[in-house]
């Protein structure tokens, strides 16, 4: 071997330990000669708008997902934690300190939260029924108007195809890592109008949303993954009737 072809071989082994740090420590590709695309599902090679396509394609076709984070709507910040699926969906919201369980088995929608909660609902005027509604399922009625409030925080689709959308101009913004996944992030104007972490592993999809405005930040996971989804015992429900109290 020539000194030269030896001298090549040390430069090229030396970038090739640089890069090995730079994974290791960041698990961002920048700066390196590498390909930040190799061993990818190769969306990262995509413009913007196209990879934003796929991405929404891969959580339309996936039967599952956990969504976490939260969401500013109308002046009103929520934090969610749900598991979404097709047949329905289970899991948590909270708002201004106020937190409750939300249950749907197909249509059947549940509503659970302790005394506190049923308090201030009712204004306090009736401690005996926030008492009989404390820790229990408490089915919505489908005419009340708090039912298709809060369905929406149990229909993936609905749910999705209204966060899932960057506002302006598309562009991509680097090589990031999201829970140990490498994503492509594209934004919208630069940022101001939302950002989207896309997964570079498997399928494409959404793993980190930062909404325009300021309108919240959620994490999507356990796509695919499928969840119990089964209707309260009956010695858990409550049938309110056919309106819930005010809250």
């Amino acid at each position: 071997m020539t000194a030269i072809a030896q001298g090549r071989t040390r430069r090229a082994a030396l970038v090739s330990a640089v890069c090995a740090l730079v994974v290791t420590g960041t698990g961002l590709l920048t700066g390196c000669s590498e390909d930040p695309d190799a061993g990818t599902n190769g969306v990262g090679k995509l413009p913007a708008a196209t990879i934003q396509s796929k991405s929404k394609a891969a959580a339309d076709s996936a039967t599952a997902v956990r969504l976490a984070g939260n969401v500013v709507t109308n002046g009103r910040t929520y934090t969610l934690d749900m598991r979404l699926s097709a047949d329905g969906g289970t899991g948590s919201v909270t708002s201004k300190g106020v937190a409750f369980g939300l249950l749907r088995v197909g249509e059947q929608l549940y509503l659970k939260a302790d005394a506190a909660f049923w308090n201030q609902a009712d204004g306090g005027s009736d401690a005996g029924a926030a008492s009989t509604l404390d820790g229990k399922y408490v089915k919505v009625p489908k005419g009340d108007p708090s039912y298709q409030k809060f369905s929406g925080f149990t229909e993936k689709d609905v749910l999705l195809d209204g966060l899932l959308t960057l506002h302006g101009t598309l562009a991509t913004d680097g090589h990031h890592e999201q829970s140990g996944t490498r994503t492509i992030r594209i934004t919208g104007d630069e940022g101001s109008g939302g950002t989207l972490d896309v997964s570079l592993k498997g399928e494409p999809y959404p793993l980190r949303l930062q909404r325009a405005g300021g309108a919240g930040t959620l994490t999507f996971s356990s796509w695919g993954e499928q969840f119990p989804l089964t209707e309260p015992k009956d010695d858990e429900t409550v049938d309110y009737g056919k309106q819930l109290p005010a809250s």
